[in-house]
This record gives structure tokens, sequence and C-alpha cells, in this order.
């Protein structure tokens, strides 16, 4: 059980969520833990019953198909899906564009991040974001499909060679933060990895601003 739980923190849990977006990610899962304990409870109560009290007539067949294998069920996945509707709205981006837009170029296997500017400023796999404020990441690919994600920010999205992909995330707080790309891309995939590092908003202002004044990138 310690083991267990141990995934339930660090740089890339989805369950320790330090903005809106993954904590409704994060409350999307525990509903669904919930509701799938609920149908193992009433599977592994019904399977006992029938061990323990065989011949009762509430243990029908007809009680069985109907209560077990149909009624409750559907009740839960559909109060399921409901939830999943309601909280996967909140992830995507409706409202007009966010005051910070970078972008996120994913290459075999490296991040490249682009920060608004004349210069456009770069920095490789390692990505400067305001905390308290909300970021639009234009994602794309330069040769094979990746997939871009910061699991304490929020869910994941594709980066796909030839298309931009759009995600909305928010640092709630000053922090590091771990990134990865969540799809296989070829055999250096396991070592695809970013930081991410969340400022004030005055800092991040002072860290990108020499960036595009010089317009060297960080390697």
């Amino acid at each position: 059980m310690v083991l267990l739980l141990s995934a339930c923190a660090g740089d890339l849990s989805a369950l320790d969520a330090a903005g809106p977006n993954a904590r409704n990610v994060a409350n999307l899962w525990w509903i669904m833990v919930a509701g799938s304990a609920a149908i193992f409870v009433l599977v592994g109560a019904i399977l006992c019953l029938s061990f323990t009290q065989p011949g009762r007539h509430w243990l029908s067949a007809r009680w069985l198909i109907v209560g077990g294998g149909l009624v409750m069920p559907s009740a839960v996945i559909a109060a399921l899906v409901a939830t999943s509707f309601a909280l996967g709205e909140r992830l995507l981006v409706h409202a007009e564009q966010a005051p910070v837009r970078i972008e996120a170029t994913a290459r075999q296997w490296q991040w490249e991040f682009r920060y608004p500017g004349s210069d456009g400023a770069l920095s490789f796999n390692e990505l400067h974001i305001p905390a308290g404020r909300p970021v639009d990441f234009t994602v794309t690919s330069g040769d094979v499909i990746h997939s871009f994600w910061i699991p304490r920010l929020g869910g994941k999205i594709d980066a796909i060679p030839g298309h931009t992909n759009t995600i909305r995330l928010l640092a709630e707080k000053p922090g590091h933060y771990g990134g990865i790309c969540a799809e296989f891309c070829g055999e250096g995939h396991a070592v695809m990895r970013f930081a991410v590092e969340a400022h004030e908003p005055q800092r991040f202002t002072e860290i990108v601003d020499p960036l595009n004044a010089s317009g060297a990138g960080q390697q």
C-alpha cells in the first residue's frame, strides 16, 4: 500500500494537482475509482451471498440480471459519463487568448519553447511560465507524433506534425513541475522530459526579456 500511494505525489503525479485543470482531472479520476469500487463491491457481495445463502428468493436469476447486471452498472456508468463531460468541458479553450502564449515544438528527442516577444526567445527542455496566470500553449511537432503533458498542471495534448493544438494551463503558485512526452516517439522517448519552472510574474518577465534581447536560447 505504501508503494502504491508513493505514486500519488511527485513532479509527474497527476493526483498532486497544482492548477485548476489538473484538479479537474484528479477529481474525475477519484470519481471513476469510487464508481468502479461501487460496482466491485456489489458484484463481490452478490458472489459472497450466492455461496453463503444459496436458494434465497432475492438471489433469483432475474434479480441478478436486472438489478446487478443492468440497473446498478447503468446508473454508475451514466453518472461517470455525465461527470466526465462536465469536468472535461472545463479543460477546453473557449475564451479569448490568454495573456501569455508560448509555442511548444516537439522534436526527437527534445522540447523547444518559444516565448512571446519580437525575437521569439527559445529555451530547450526547460519551460518558464508565470505563476497565477493562464498560459496558452500552441503545440506542434517537427517530426513524428509526440504528446505534451505537465501532469500537475493539466491534461495532455498531442503534438502532430503540420498541425497545431492549443491547451490552456495555469500554475497556482511558483515552483518546479515536471513535464514529459506521453506518446511513444522512438528509441529516445524515455529521456524526452522537460523541467517546468513557474515564477512570480515579475520574475518571469525578467527571465524572458534577456532571452528576447539576446536572441539566444538555453541549451
